[in-house]
């Protein structure tokens, strides 16, 4: 390729993205999730600044004479938990571990899925089979309960826990990836580089995967909500984040026996968890209509 043909390709491809984010930007429900996951990102990243007090100080003064929660006043906004300890500040810092536990496990199961999908599409015969196979045996067990099961194996942490959900999330983006591809290899233009004497990496890097980064990028966005989900589940069951690591999850578990007599426990955990996979499920949503080109021209 020329170097005036470079420049053209740069400049289109760069065009492309521009038209991308202004069509993004034109949806409220897409500008609306952006704001709810830069805050709280913002505030994950930012905790050690934002957050009032160290997450896991436990205030003499954080506990009523009887021994029970503060409800939220002005010295801590949204009440103390069973151990006198600042609620706003655990939930400060349980966003970094929510956030790092869906990037991580996410991306990481975005990543092997994409690669088996893309494999057993594109190479067929006994590639296809025993990848095909491999990924309906991990589909015919239920996720939760394989994610609890491999929890209950290893010693929980952050780390574990995060390949644990990977490992039992990648099996849909990888059914999506391998329809794609199976699609895309028997399209004319694959055929026609085939017959041109394309080499394989040719075709795969040039001409496949640019046609499924759409959907691996909607895909891989709707399904960080999932993995937040997920480790909040476990650590709800407490085979998650082991306190006193604060995740959501465990924030809820360790304050459960206080529903009734401190709901706000169990309230603001629960928003939190919400507003997070709802932001992603939201900006998953728009990606999809805005990278579809079927969609294109629709409003």
């Amino acid at each position: 390729m020329s170097v005036g043909e470079t420049a053209v390709q740069e400049a289109a491809t760069a065009t492309g993205e521009r038209g991308v984010m202004q069509r993004l930007f034109r949806r409220k429900t897409a500008v609306f999730a952006l704001v709810l996951i830069v805050v709280i990102v913002g505030a994950a990243v930012l905790a050690p600044l934002v957050a009032p007090y160290d997450p896991n100080e436990q205030f003499f003064d954080g506990l009523t004479l009887e021994g029970a929660p503060l409800p939220p006043g002005p010295q801590f906004w949204l009440g103390t938990d069973l151990l006198g300890r600042d609620l706003l500040s655990r939930l400060i810092f349980g966003a970094q571990t929510s956030l790092i536990i869906g990037v991580v496990a996410n991306g990481v199961a975005a990543a092997f899925g994409a690669l088996v999908g893309i494999l057993a599409g594109f190479f067929r015969g006994w590639v296809e089979t025993v990848l095909m196979r491999f990924t309906d045996l991990m589909m015919a067990f239920p996720a939760l309960l394989l994610a609890i099961t491999l929890a209950a194996l290893f010693r929980p942490s952050l780390w574990i826990v995060a390949m644990v959900i990977a490992m039992v999330n990648w099996v849909q983006m990888a059914r999506v990836v391998y329809t794609e591809t199976r699609s895309l290899s028997e399209r004319e233009f694959i055929v026609a580089e085939r017959s041109m004497g394309a080499g394989t990496f040719r075709i795969l890097f040039r001409h496949v995967l640019p046609h499924l980064l759409s959907s691996i990028v909607v895909f891989g966005t709707l399904g960080i909500s999932t993995t937040v989900l997920l480790e909040a589940t476990l650590s709800y069951l407490g085979i998650g984040v082991q306190p006193p690591t604060p995740s959501w999850g465990n924030i809820i578990y360790e304050n459960q026996t206080y529903f009734t007599s401190a709901p706000w426990l169990v309230f603001f955990p629960g928003i939190a968890i919400i507003a997070l996979a709802l932001g992603f499920n939201l900006l998953g949503d728009a990606l999809r209509e805005v990278l579809d080109p079927t969609q294109k021209g629709r409003h």
